[in-house]
């Protein structure tokens, strides 16, 4: 396995400033952000480090080049919209721009796409299911046709009282997932597997590796504190209770979740995701923070 991490929280900096820091401290992957310039600005989203609006087969040449030259590699290219948003427009608008995510990693030769299905938060999960069986399929036989996987995350997207009670990410659980893939039986259809949004809903997160082997197409390293203080005066359907943390600095057994990667035999990347409001003053805080990640990891990878 490789050791990258995901651009999106780097707005500040060019796509070779990054390379060249990630290749001076050791990381070998990259998973770059490709949102769109207009988009609605929420944290740690509306970064673009690749204009796929733009790119074409001599600037994409660059990329490749600029990107050997710091001796690494795009583990996949980052678009997380709302792919089921109920404003049709917008959700138009997403698709759009997701089909040219797909088009750029084609282009640049990269295997992977990391979105979200999404969801409209007031759908229960059946509504919202058949919603996704409407709406991917075509989405995914797009990614089919331009040899790339798409690889959900498994954020559930529910952090402020106006995405209750359902969220704007459908794909959160192990149930909904089999429900999922059963509707789309595609080989280019898994996940971004992300353990810090199974652990706060007690989901066994080193049960969904060995149950998802086939399926896990990347993954994420983020972690998560369980503030047990804070839940026990609002509950589990309260906000607050549990936070973002640097990867290896909250409640996740990493040991444990890597080396259930390793049995499955997953080879591919452990991208470091950056959302620890401790370390995000400025560009300095924030690879200082992607930098401990790296170092808390790397002794279990091999």
């Amino acid at each position: 396995m490789k050791i990258g991490f995901m651009t999106a929280c780097l707005p500040e900096l060019t796509l070779e400033e990054i390379a060249s820091w990630a290749s001076q401290n050791g990381f070998e992957m990259l998973e770059v952000a490709c949102w769109p310039k207009t988009y609605e600005k929420r944290r740690y989203a509306g970064t673009q480090h690749i204009d796929v609006e733009n790119l074409n087969s001599e600037s994409a040449a660059q990329i490749r080049e600029m990107l050997k030259k710091y001796k690494l590699e795009i583990s996949s290219l980052g678009y997380y919209p709302n792919n089921l948003d109920p404003d049709l427009e917008r959700r138009k608008f997403y698709h759009e721009h997701l089909k040219k995510v797909i088009k750029a990693a084609s282009l640049l030769g990269v295997g992977v796409v990391g979105t979200f299905v999404g969801r409209d938060p007031r759908m229960n999960v059946e509504e919202a299911l058949e919603e996704y069986g409407k709406v991917f399929p075509e989405l995914v036989k797009f990614a089919e046709d331009h040899g790339v996987k798409l690889a959900i995350e498994n954020c559930p997207m529910l952090y402020t009282i106006d995405r209750w009670p359902g969220g704007t990410n459908l794909a959160t659980t192990p149930e909904i997932w089999e429900r999922m893939f059963e509707i789309i039986p595609s080989d280019y259809l898994g996940l971004n597997l992300d353990p810090s949004h199974l652990i706060w809903q007690q989901i066994d997160y080193v049960k969904a590796v060995y149950d998802f082997r086939e399926k896990i197409f990347h993954t994420h390293a983020k972690d998560t504190k369980i503030l047990k203080d804070r839940l026990n005066q609002v509950g589990i359907f309260g906000f607050g209770w549990y936070v973002d943390k640097v990867a290896g600095t909250g409640d996740i057994d990493w040991k444990s979740f890597i080396r259930a990667l390793y049995d499955v035999g997953y080879d591919y990347v452990v991208s470091v995701e950056h959302e620890d409001r401790s370390f995000e003053k400025d560009a300095e805080s924030k690879l200082k923070g992607i930098l401990l990640a790296k170092q808390l990891l790397k002794p279990y990878l091999v």
